[in-house]
């Protein structure tokens, strides 16, 4: 093979990403040229409505895995916390990257934590996983509804119209954001556990034995022991990415796996959790694991309810 193509959202964080993505590749592969297709996805193009309403954060994949099927790229880079757990026929998800920070992290102008923050304090958001974990921390917190790309969000925090918003911390270290705000928090997981594969970059691909094999040195072997933890509970679950379920795995030192959950309501008044810890021998079984306990709960019907709240909600 002479030449690769990239699919790639046009956002700075997308391109970052794919960038990053492709100088990984051509180390690995001297002599491939390696070109970015950069491409506007319906979930950048809908900015009017929450995800919840208007079909989740596949919005974000679909223009990019068209380009694929026609020939016109071979592989897509993709922030993996927005990847759906089953992958549509003739594509695979090749690789895994080694991931970045995973935490959410709140940024302000004038706050320095979520417990710094006033009563009826005003927080920007698009997701329900968080909206969910910050209200049970704080019923008193105004949620309000926030989209865009990484750069818009924080404009619309530095013109007033929020007192802290909600971003995964990767995308914020990434693009070098740190100092944008006065106050920067990473949130730590016993607050707010991140979405499922967060801080990871999933490469997805046409399935030809060539282009997996290039794409597949940058797969990280606990990154895709976390995140296929992470994604078969989900998709045991039949979550998909936009209802409120947070879930982390953490390989440790010595080679144990700590997995934590949670999900519910949106509002945080009605909550299910579980926390585990196996030896690594486990770690394809102990997603649909914790998720089937869950199931047996009453997670299911519970989701269905968060859903249909999601996707009522005022804009």
């Amino acid at each position: 093979m002479e030449k690769l193509i990239i699919a790639t959202r046009e956002s700075k964080l997308a391109m970052w990403q794919s960038e990053h993505i492709k100088a990984s590749l051509e180390e690995l592969n001297p002599g491939l040229t390696i070109e970015l297709l950069p491409m506007k996805s319906l979930g950048d193009k809908i900015l009017d409505a929450p995800l919840a309403k208007i079909g989740g954060k596949g919005l974000f994949l679909k223009e990019l895995e068209e380009a694929m099927y026609r020939g016109d790229a071979h592989m897509a880079v993709h922030s993996l916390k927005d990847v759906p757990t089953r992958m549509p026929e003739g594509l695979v998800l090749a690789a895994v990257t080694e991931r970045e920070d995973v935490r959410d992290a709140m940024m302000s102008e004038k706050y320095r934590d979520i417990d710094d923050l006033p009563q009826g304090a005003v927080v920007g958001t698009s997701s329900l996983r968080r909206q969910m974990q910050l209200s049970r921390l704080r019923p008193d917190l105004k949620i309000k509804w926030l989209r865009g790309n990484v750069n818009t969000r924080i404009r619309k925090l530095k013109e007033g119209q929020y007192d802290a918003i909600i971003l995964a911390a990767a995308g914020i270290n990434r693009l070098d954001l740190q100092n944008e705000v006065e106050h920067v928090y990473p949130i730590v997981p016993d607050q707010m556990l991140p979405a499922m594969g967060q801080a990871a970059l999933g490469l997805q691909c046409i399935d030809d034995p060539e282009i997996i094999k290039i794409v597949q040195g940058l797969d990280d072997e606990y990154s895709r022991i976390e995140t296929t933890i992470e994604r078969d509970f989900v998709d045991m679950l039949e979550g998909g990415c936009q209802v409120p379920i947070g879930v982390n795995a953490f390989v440790m030192e010595n080679d144990d796996i700590i997995v934590k959950a949670i999900l519910g309501m949106p509002d945080g008044e009605e909550i299910m959790t579980d926390s585990r810890i196996v030896s690594r021998d486990q770690y394809q079984t102990i997603g649909r694991e914790m998720a089937q306990k869950m199931i047996d709960r009453g997670a299911k019907e519970l989701l269905a309810k968060a859903e249909a709240v999601g996707a009522s909600q005022p804009e």
